[in-house]
């Protein structure tokens, strides 16, 4: 009979990657998403050079990405409590690297657009099943590498990609390729990643757009929005505009100098991230807005006086307290959920912080054309002071 000499269901599953090991997958997986979503910022002036584009397109390219982004996280955001874990990750690694891919061979505005749009629809569906993940595998641990990995991989997309562009050769296709080679292995190491939820129905419902955010987090969401918004506001002011500004402040034109403005704020997050991650939530909360307004405070005082060690010391003050502020968020948030409410609540979180992240930038790029880039650096940074003290003052009214 030919039925035993089949292979049986355990024998035709790939062997699980023990949890240890699963962990460590899962944060070099954001690791890498971030890096690649940062990027291109390093290349954009390339592409202006080569293709001639206005700051405008800049900002349309900028953009797609963000609400590409946006509107993944909305549709598959709790995508993953219902299908599991691993089939999510997967789905999102394939459409990464059809970005890549996209990108590498872009010969045109039009390329660029397309990539970025299909690299934000990865990138928001990666980005809620991989915080639910990293919180089911290990919560305590979770919540620590769900703020910290980001801010690593966007250090390392900008400061990489910046200085490959300024020290290798074929500095538009380079990038990518390493990026590439990295993701096709974790994607075959993800083939193995154990399923950390059971599936349950209603997978077709909860990709309906809509806010998921159990009731017992959303008075704590709106507390948090504020701060939150202040601090994913000047990430994406830096990651769009930040080069430019560097070379308007320091007088050089060099893209590692770009690079490194980016990668001194997400650092220096990453740093606050890692020693508030023991301290009581609010008290951190509360400190973090002081940190915050204080380096938005010397940092525009910098691009004022165009005096670089004012503005690369005001952003290393800055990137501290939106580092802080982003862990104290997610701790404080994470108990509220139940693991299968998780997802949602992560992706709607996001959401809200790419919100942030995305479109005050997109206006400040399109108030650069009519107000110059001096003085929209000035507006911008001012309104987000005006909101970290409001954070601080409210923290300071609840304690």
């Amino acid at each position: 009979m030919s039925a035993p000499a089949l292979a049986t269901p355990a024998a035709a599953t790939p062997r699980r990657l023990p949890p240890r090991a699963a962990f460590a997958l899962i944060v070099t997986l954001v690791i890498t998403f971030l890096a690649a979503s940062s990027a291109p910022s390093p290349l954009y002036a390339l592409y202006r050079e080569a293709w001639g584009f206005s700051a405008l397109v800049l900002t349309v390219i900028f953009s797609s990405y963000a609400f590409a982004l946006l509107a993944a996280l909305l549709v598959f955001g709790a995508l993953s409590d219902h299908l599991g874990r691993r089939a999510v990750i997967l789905a999102a690694l394939v459409l990464e690297i059809g970005a890549i891919v996209l990108f590498w061979q872009a010969g045109s505005v039009g390329w660029l657009i397309a990539a970025r749009v299909l690299q934000g629809i990865a990138t928001g569906m990666a980005t809620s099943v991989l915080s639910a993940t990293l919180l089911d595998l290990n919560p305590t641990r979770g919540a620590l590498f769900n703020g910290l990995s980001p801010m690593i991989g966007m250090a390392a997309g900008a400061l990489g990609a910046s200085v490959l562009v300024q020290f290798a050769p074929h500095p538009m296709h380079l990038v990518y390729e390493v990026l590439l080679a990295a993701l096709v292995l974790q994607a075959l190491l993800a083939l193995r990643l154990p399923e950390t939820v059971t599936r349950r129905p209603g997978a077709w419902a909860s990709m309906v757009p809509r806010a998921h955010v159990p009731p017992a987090a959303r008075a704590l969401v709106l507390r948090l929005m504020p701060l939150n918004t202040a601090g994913w506001a000047l990430g994406g002011f830096y990651l769009s505009l930040g080069p430019t500004l560097t070379r308007l402040v320091t007088g050089r034109a060099t893209p590692l100098a770009g690079g490194v403005l980016i990668a001194t704020l997400v650092l220096t997050g990453a740093v606050a991230i890692y020693v508030v991650r023991q301290r009581p939530a609010r008290r951190v909360l509360r400190a973090s807005a002081a940190l915050l307004g204080l380096g938005l405070a010397i940092t525009l005082w910098g691009v004022h006086a165009q005096q670089a060690a004012a503005f690369f010391g005001g952003t290393v003050v800055a990137g501290l307290g939106f580092g802080a502020s982003f862990n104290a968020a997610v701790r404080t948030l994470v108990p509220a959920a139940t693991p299968h409410e998780r997802a949602g609540l992560m992706s709607s979180f996001f959401v809200l912080s790419y919100l942030a992240f995305s479109v005050p930038a997109i206006l400040a790029g399109l108030a650069v054309g009519t107000f110059g880039l001096h003085a929209t650096t000035l507006g911008y940074g001012l309104v987000l002071l005006a909101l970290a003290v409001l954070a601080w003052v409210t923290a300071r009214e609840r304690a």
